[in-house]
């Protein structure tokens, strides 16, 4: 289980919104400030992202806690959000590439073009769907493990 803590903002019948602050590994590293990390953290800023989580800890707002997520879950969604839009992007190029060899003309780089905006179009429709469907699944849902007590709400805690 991959482990994050947040501060409970709001609650919706079984699932509970929770805000997790944003942090990057650049603290550690002897690159500080020199990576393209950084470069996306200082242009980005440090922001908060809020999550849906499943809220099993019975957490009330402004309580701290802890989320949890499967490391199965968190793979089969990262391969899928990364590899589905590389698919239909060589996919739809090379069958539009195909697709203009078969006819007259040298109209092939404006097919293989036009294939793989194509094939990233309904890649992305895909992912969509993907995502409606993967909140229904356990495994790839956020779920608030357990209430962190005597932790002070706003102050970080260490990794």
């Amino acid at each position: 289980m991959i482990e994050e803590s947040g501060v409970v903002v709001s609650i919706d019948g079984p699932n509970a919104r929770v805000r997790i602050e944003r942090r990057t590994v650049c603290g550690g590293c002897a690159a500080h400030g020199a990576c393209g990390t950084s470069l996306i953290e200082r242009y980005f800023g440090r922001g908060s992202i809020h999550v849906e989580a499943l809220n099993q800890a019975q957490a009330s707002v402004g309580e701290r806690v802890m989320l949890g997520i499967s490391e199965q879950g968190l793979l089969s969604a990262s391969f899928a959000v990364y590899f589905a839009p590389l698919a239909g992007l060589l996919g739809g190029a090379l069958a539009g590439e195909a697709l203009a060899g078969f006819s007259e003309g040298g109209y092939g780089d404006a097919a293989a073009l036009l294939g793989a905006a194509l094939g990233f179009a309904l890649a992305l429709l895909w992912l969509r769907g993907y995502s409606a469907r993967s909140r229904s699944r356990p495994e790839q849902q956020a779920v608030v493990c357990r209430i962190e007590r005597g932790v002070p709400v706003g102050i970080p805690t260490a990794p």
